[in-house]
């Protein structure tokens, strides 16, 4: 509250009190009442009022000292309300260098963790380049040989139709081009290639011995031979040119008897020479 209010409040006080003792005489004595609590004896105002004056000295010293303990207060107070403020302002300071540095260091390691991405792929790309030349050179090493029988003796025909011969024991096969399974050799890569089939039987007076290579279904080239007596060996050879998926295989020609054994007389043989 202000002092001027407080002091403007104690002399109201003691001018109520003092009219009321103007108010109230005592009519034994003729003389004004002193109010309990006060200092000024009855009848006499002046002195009373003095009294007043001194108690408002007094307590507008009183508030005074309080004032000045409170200005003190104050100012000690604003001075540790400005210095947590700039104690506040500092770490928020510290906190937005400390927010810009995790900002920097993340916009670093998303550099480098897009680098080491792009690095994978390219490595990804060198990767399937080098399986690929890898196949490439793998599909270019072709050559496979292979015999009727893979143990026993037998003998195979004659018969009324083209029979397919299927070679089931292999020697050679790089590349896996030729199917022991079916007697097919299936084109891997475009290009030129040479087989080779050799025949053998037994002379007899009416049927010869002799197969036939296919590319496709095309009739291409035939080995045979014929004679009544002791053995027959018939051979022949040939270059195509094959496109990937071409198959090339052999067939036993028609009314001819064929016998292989441990020695493995009927093969069939082939390579890439180059590819186109």
């Amino acid at each position: 509250m202000d002092v001027t209010v407080i002091f403007t409040l104690l002399l109201l006080i003691c001018s109520l009190t003092e009219a009321q003792l103007q108010q109230q005489p005592d009519p034994d004595t003729n003389s004004y009442v002193k109010p309990a609590g006060s200092h000024v004896e009855a009848g006499n105002p002046s002195e009373h009022q003095q009294t007043c004056t001194q108690d408002i000295n007094a307590a507008l010293r009183e508030m005074s000292a309080s004032l000045a303990g409170l200005k003190v207060e104050m100012k000690y107070l604003q001075k540790e309300n400005e210095a947590k403020t700039r104690e506040l302002e500092l770490l928020k300071q510290q906190d937005q260098e400390k927010t810009k540095e995790l900002e920097l260091q993340k916009s670093v390691l998303d550099n480098l963790k897009q680098q080491d991405q792009a690095k994978t792929k390219e490595l990804e790309l060198q990767r399937r380049e080098l399986d690929k030349l890898k196949q490439q050179d793998q599909v270019k090493q072709v050559a496979f040989s292979a015999s009727l029988l893979e143990s026993g003796v037998e003998e195979l025909g004659p018969f009324n139709a083209q029979t397919p011969l299927v070679f089931k024991r292999v020697v050679t096969n790089i590349g896996n081009a030729y199917n022991p399974n079916t007697g097919f050799f299936i084109a891997q890569v475009r290009g030129v290639y040479h087989f080779e089939l050799y025949v053998y039987g037994h002379g007899h007076a009416s049927h010869g011995s002799g197969a036939v290579l296919f590319k496709n279904g095309e009739h291409i080239y035939s080995a045979y031979e014929h004679q009544a007596s002791y053995t027959v060996n018939g051979a022949n050879g040939v270059i195509l040119l094959l496109e990937v998926g071409d198959v090339v295989f052999l067939r036993q020609w028609t009314n001819t008897k064929l016998i292989d054994s441990t020695n493995h007389h009927n093969t069939f043989s082939g390579h890439l020479i180059f590819t186109m």
